[in-house]
């Protein structure tokens, strides 16, 4: 997010740091120590954590028209999707996750601008070689550092990962994920304060960006803060801290949350790699892409999260800000609901693959990315493009018009007196959900006129950000099912291939409100094609697995992309060392400085 790079170099020396790990070399790409206290030129860092989010306003507050003056340096950043919740257990939001670089900083290992992985609590990465992974391959024992403290002093130690561990854990906790702790982890246990042992039921290979990683939002709570809550509500889902958590380790710690306008974190003045440079970032809330155009036209902000690429041309020319280009893995995606079950029922023609393959061949999506998005981007052929286990012959779905009207006449659906087709008394009409992102409404208006084009007539619902990605337990509009075809950007555990968005135990439900795999699909070949990648080391078995994926995902049309979504920022020229991973964007947010 930061500067321009590979993607596909990226996922060459990220994974083949993993793979050299877990095949029992020691990492080439990452140093073997932790950092030291001071901060180095090439940082390893990760940020702080809030302490209170007001009440809900009854109306929605005036948007700031600048960062509020603190006499110190402010960083202001744009975020065009307002957090959901400040607990890695209650989220999977992007938008979130990117503040627990700054205020919850204590993933195991970070990511840096190379997306190569760096010690981070850890003191070096586990190896067979060090010691850290056991000949077999299922157990992996970290050293922490004996040097963080969370920010009312307490120390930091292996504890905090055992009780977030036994959080995500409980069926008291209706989590967004308990991926992968639930499906490939056996236990976990603090040996002493500074060792944490993950012992799994067979090797894993996705376990970098997966245990107590800031890349699925798995890093540590408070144990002494949060234990008292659970031991007396018997669930942290209610937890004050959850909105408004009181204590945090990282360089910045939560200072505020108006909602509908902004979050303030201040400098942490005793964090372990020295005091932050800047004095305190400023997320602002704006409610659009075109807010947020105004707020950096205006100089109000200092970094704009997520360009529409249809903007960049404009700011290129205000000479004030550098436009920042980082692949993270994302594809605007479209989702099919699969589900048949009453509760959460998708459209029963989504069941066939011909009409899942007629709604895509109906669109036009190269002419949506030139006309929306500038042609800075296009449609992706899979899930893992620009990444090394990207399958290169998978054959792209064209757009053809003709071709889709026939695939639903073959299907049974039939063009009604109303233009609309219809098959044994049911109209093929669906439900079309996305965000109230400006050039996803946009995506959403032009399909929906080439749907009714062959005979599909559409419902064009938008929900918020922190709506719209809650998860079943939040009753969240998609992960309920309350869709046929669902709108988003999506990515694997980049820098790892792995996902566990199409396991079958991931399907969400009362019995299972935690579950990922929002389309429903349970697709029992498919499912052990990943659950065998995922506890495949060998680089070059795993990638031809994931090239089977592929292949599958593309024959029965699963997954499709709209566009290949790179993360596009704009940097005031006024900041230095601002350095955007795509695995963890703020990773180096304590070296971030500003000019006056």
């Amino acid at each position: 997010m930061n500067c321009v790079f590979s993607k596909r170099n990226l996922m060459l020396l990220a994974l083949g740091a993993i793979i050299a790990l877990m095949a029992a070399c020691a990492p080439a790409v990452a140093p073997t120590t932790a950092p030291p206290t001071a901060a180095p030129a090439q940082p390893t860092a990760a940020p702080a954590q809030p302490t209170a989010a007001p009440a809900q306003p009854t109306a929605v507050p005036a948007q700031p028209t600048s960062a509020p003056s603190t006499g110190g340096k402010v960083i202001s950043i744009a975020y065009t999707q307002e957090p959901n919740n400040l607990s890695p257990l209650y989220t999977n939001q992007w938008f979130t996750a990117n503040l627990f670089d700054l205020f919850l900083a204590n993933a195991l290992i970070t990511f840096n601008d190379k997306n190569e992985p760096l010690p981070w609590i850890a003191q070096e990465i586990p190896s067979i070689e060090n010691g850290g992974i056991s000949a077999d391959g299922k157990v992996i024992t970290f050293k922490l550092r004996d040097d963080v403290k969370w920010s009312d002093g307490v120390p930091l130690t292996a504890d905090d990962y055992v009780f977030t561990w036994q959080m995500v854990m409980s069926d008291k906790n209706t989590v967004t994920s308990r991926d992968p702790f639930d499906s490939v982890v056996d236990k976990v246990e603090a040996t002493d304060p500074h060792t944490l042992v993950v012992t799994f039921k067979e090797p894993y290979a996705p376990w970098m960006t997966t245990i107590f990683s800031r890349v699925n939002s798995s890093v540590a709570l408070p144990k002494h803060i949060l234990e008292p809550v659970f031991q007396k509500d018997g669930t942290l889902d209610n937890a004050e801290w959850n909105r408004a958590p009181t204590v945090g380790v990282g360089p910045f710690l939560f200072k505020e949350w108006e909602t509908g306008s902004h979050l303030t974190f201040q400098a942490n003045p005793d964090f372990w790699m020295g005091k932050p440079k800047a004095d305190q970032i400023f997320f602002r809330i704006v409610p659009d892409d075109a807010a947020q155009l105004a707020a950096i036209k205006a100089g109000d902000v200092d970094i704009g999260v997520f360009i529409s690429p249809s903007d960049v041309p404009e700011l290129e020319k205000l000479g004030t800000v550098d436009i920042a280009k980082v692949q993270s893995g994302y594809k605007e995606s479209w989702y099919f609901n699969m589900s048949a079950d009453e509760a959460t029922k998708g459209h029963p023609a989504l069941q066939d693959a011909n009409v899942r393959r007629a709604i895509v061949m109906a669109v036009d999506r190269d002419k949506i990315d030139q006309e929306l998005l500038y042609g800075l981007t296009k449609p992706a052929l899979t899930f893992w493009d620009g990444m090394a286990q990207a399958d290169p012959n998978i054959e792209p779905i064209k757009y053809d018009p003709e071709g889709a009207k026939k695939l639903l006449d073959d299907a049974g659906w039939k063009v009604g007196a109303d233009g609309i087709r219809e098959k044994d008394g049911e109209k093929l009409k669906l439900r079309y959900l996305t965000t109230t992102r400006e050039v996803r409404k946009n995506t959403q208006a032009i399909v929906q006129q080439a749907w009714k084009a062959v005979g599909i007539d559409a419902d064009l619902v938008t929900h918020p950000s922190d709506v719209f990605f809650n998860s079943f337990g939040d009753k969240g509009p998609v992960a309920t099912g309350q869709y046929d075809v669902a709108q988003w950007s999506n990515s694997p555990k980049f820098p790892d291939p792995d996902t566990v968005d199409w396991l079958c135990s991931e399907i969400p439900s009362e019995a299972n409100p935690p579950g990922n795999n929002w389309e429903f699909i349970c697709d029992k070949d498919l499912d052990a094609l990943f659950q065998q990648q995922a506890r495949t080391v060998d680089a070059k078995a795993r990638t031809e697995l994931f090239f089977q994926i592929q292949k599958m995902i593309a024959d029965k049309v699963y997954w499709v992309s709209i566009w290949d979504d790179p993360d596009l920022w704009t940097i005031s020229k006024k900041l230095t060392d601002v350095k955007f991973s795509g695995a963890t964007p703020f990773w180096n947010a304590y070296q971030w400085d500003k000019t006056q």
